[in-house]
């Protein structure tokens, strides 16, 4: 099912509410490369042919899509965490600090959010609704995973690193970003706290430890 403004209509339906906007994010799961959160703000207008979840649309239809959206919405804000943050903060902390960064950015200030997932990383003065398949449920987070995205991919398409396959799998754990790291080890794009080291004898030395009361660790993906 495409997605509606079921939610949004929902929570404008509060007198204290006149502006929404939805937010996801993209670059969670990846080993290199930073997070990247959009927060989309529409006027409830007919949205772009084909939106829906971003991870439902194929990478040719996503750019211009992306372009679509950019003339369409009301307000667009983007904002991100490096690598750098993430290892020093834990990727809970860095979404946080990427989420506010882009709903700073939005040219108006939304009465409330709509946040994709089931856990609220933005947290106060944001008055957060958490949506499970928000990107599937509602425009305006279909909207933000699109942008996202194209947004997050064409960057990685960018730095280089040819070797470990960046522009195809923007630094998410594909075999050939595994047999290059195996082999040449971390680039500066990488996230140095993250235990798929552990699986890397010859590397595991450049690991980053974080302050154990600081963040959260992330599971080995090595498989």
């Amino acid at each position: 099912m495409a997605p509606t403004y079921d939610i949004e209509h929902l929570l404008l339906a509060q007198p204290s509410t006149r502006t929404v906007a939805g937010v996801d994010e993209v670059g969670r799961g990846a080993w290199a490369g930073p997070v990247t959160v959009c927060a989309v703000v529409t006027d409830l207008s007919e949205p772009p042919s084909g939106l829906t979840d971003s991870k439902q649309i194929s990478a040719a239809r996503r750019t211009p899509l992306a372009e679509e959206l950019a003339g369409w919405a009301a307000g667009i804000g983007f904002g991100e965490a490096t690598h750098t943050e993430i290892d020093e903060l834990g990727m809970t902390e860095a979404l946080r600090r990427a989420a506010r960064r882009a709903l700073e950015a939005l040219p108006v200030r939304p009465d409330a959010v709509i946040l994709d997932g089931k856990h609220d990383y933005i947290g106060p003065p944001w008055p957060v609704r958490l949506e499970v398949k928000g990107d599937a449920a509602s425009i305006s987070v279909a909207a933000a995973s699109v942008l996202a995205k194209v947004r997050r991919d064409a960057y990685m398409g960018t730095i280089g690193c040819e070797e470990y396959g960046f522009a195809d799998n923007a630094g998410y754990p594909s075999p050939l970003h595994q047999e290059a790291l195996a082999r040449l080890g971390p680039t500066p794009h990488h996230r140095l706290s993250w235990s798929y080291l552990d699986d890397l004898p010859r590397w595991r030395h450049l690991k980053h430890h974080r302050d154990p009361l600081v963040g959260e660790g992330q599971a080995s993906l090595f498989g």
